[in-house]
């Protein structure tokens, strides 16, 4: 790792003993000082982190799930997009592989500082290549011991952001590539579950306005025995989305028996080509 960068790793990963990897790659929150130095009072409260999915999930490692938490912000270097920072939604509103501003439309960094092409590939290297590399070797790992391995990506976002979506988003937003990246049995026996969250006041949609991300896309080969999942769920039902970005866990035991229900359905429809 370049300590130019970084001085922390970049992720932190506990192996479990069942066919299922979470991944968490928008929950970090450390910038390095030489990176916070640059960037705005507002961006350096990372404001567009993925908070508290740790404790939302709490239950991955009763269900034996090995799980790969981010360290980093996004801000640093956002580890779900393409290593070359091409968009994943082609004329739409999108931030990029190191963001320059945030999902309000305001600059990350001070005027000037913001990263050159040179550091973008040295945040690359030190950050995103480690992380997709430890994801990459343990879905391998699961696969060879039980022949078929299920990948989480798990994620949240305020529930309102005009830049990226009118109105309020659904609660829960399911991704497959459209398709691409799940065996549609596994597809259904998740949505299935995600629509009963509906009578619990909750929405849900597939392959809405999230169809899942870099990770989702480029891991989940299901004819390879690897089925990819993401789940976009919005912060309003289980924390608070402005500052302080508080744990609300009356609100979150709401929806947390839906988001272990889908895991597991995941979890029980698999079984190798």
């Amino acid at each position: 790792m370049k300590t130019s960068i970084t001085d922390k790793p970049a992720f932190i990963l506990r192996q479990g003993t069942a066919p299922l990897l979470i991944s968490m790659p928008h929950v970090g929150t450390y910038v390095p000082a030489g990176i916070a130095a640059r960037m705005t009072d507002e961006a350096r409260h990372v404001p567009d982190t993925d908070w508290h999915l740790e404790t939302l999930y709490d239950f991955a490692d009763e269900l034996g799930a090995s799980v790969l938490v981010a360290t980093h912000s996004r801000y640093v270097v956002d580890l779900n997009r393409p290593p070359d920072g091409s968009s994943l939604y082609p004329g739409q509103s999108v931030t990029g592989l190191c963001p320059v501003d945030t999902f309000d439309d305001t600059p990350v960094y001070l005027p000037g500082q913001e990263p050159d092409d040179q550091e973008v590939q040295a945040r690359r290297e030190a950050v995103w290549r480690p992380y997709h590399e430890a994801l990459d070797r343990e879905l391998t790992r699961i696969r060879a011991k039980h022949g078929v391995a299920a990948l989480w990506d798990a994620h949240s976002i305020r529930s309102v952001l005009p830049r990226f979506f009118e109105g309020k988003l659904p609660d829960l937003n399911l991704g497959t590539g459209k398709g691409s990246s799940c065996d549609d049995r596994v597809v259904q026996a998740v949505l299935k579950v995600a629509k009963t969250a509906e009578q619990g006041g909750y929405t849900a949609v597939l392959n809405g306005r999230f169809t899942g991300g870099y990770i989702t896309r480029n891991y989940g080969r299901p004819a390879q025995n690897i089925h990819a999942i993401q789940l976009e769920m919005t912060q309003s039902s289980y924390m608070q989305e402005a500052l302080p970005f508080d744990y609300l866990p009356a609100t979150a035991a709401g929806i947390q028996p839906y988001v272990r229900g889908m895991v597991e359905a995941m979890l029980g429809e698999l079984r190798p080509v």
